[in-house]
């Protein structure tokens, strides 16, 4: 009888959960404006990817957790204006993220219609800075001598279309986190981001 209840557990568990991968594209605008002064440079969209994995657990029906592991490309470029000319700045840097969405399902012909909010973490491990004359590394941290905060949490909102384990998605990323290194400085994300995903189990 334990042998039972423990196969019937076991086979509830996988009916109820999906994994998959997962990728896409973002694109991303960073503000990077001085927090004591006029001084405000107008971000351009820079466009990048994200991959990983995803997974799916139905809390019922209708409802659904959604978190996935990315490694996510992110940035902004900024046209500067010294008065001597006017050059290109790019900062691109690169998270492991961890978006955590819950998701409503609905009944739409062949597939299922949701939609989708939650929070995401995510902690800066690559990048560069560039401009018309050189590319550097970003430097991560807090103390003086780093460009970036690793540490970024936001909130997202999307929406995306079911078919049979077939996942697109449409998200819109708000950064919460200021992640200059300088006092003086602020530099927040927001990324919208398109997303294609299969998830393999469950019913």
């Amino acid at each position: 009888m334990m042998g039972c209840c423990f196969i019937f557990l076991a086979s509830t568990i996988q009916a109820q959960v999906k994994v998959g991968p997962v990728a896409g594209l973002n694109l991303s605008t960073m503000t990077f404006k001085s927090t004591d002064s006029e001084d405000h440079y107008d971000p351009q969209m820079l466009t990048g990817f994200h991959v990983g994995v995803m997974a799916e657990f139905s809390v019922s029906e209708s409802f659904v957790i959604q978190p996935a592991l990315l490694f996510s490309g992110k940035g902004s470029s900024y046209e500067i204006d010294y008065g001597e000319g006017v050059y290109e700045l790019k900062v691109a840097p690169g998270f492991i993220e961890l978006p955590i969405y819950a998701a409503y399902k609905f009944d739409v012909g062949p597939g299922k219609l949701f939609l989708k909010a939650g929070p995401y973490f995510g902690y800066g491990i690559s990048g560069k800075i560039s401009d018309d004359e050189e590319e550097e590394d970003i430097e991560w941290g807090t103390d003086d001598d780093s460009f970036m905060k690793p540490l970024d949490f936001g909130l997202g909102l999307g929406a995306g279309f079911d078919l049979n384990g077939f996942l697109i998605s449409l998200q819109y990323q708000f950064g919460l986190t200021n992640l200059s290194a300088y006092d003086e400085v602020e530099m927040k994300l927001g990324v919208f981001g398109i997303s294609l995903a299969y998830l393999f189990g469950g019913k």
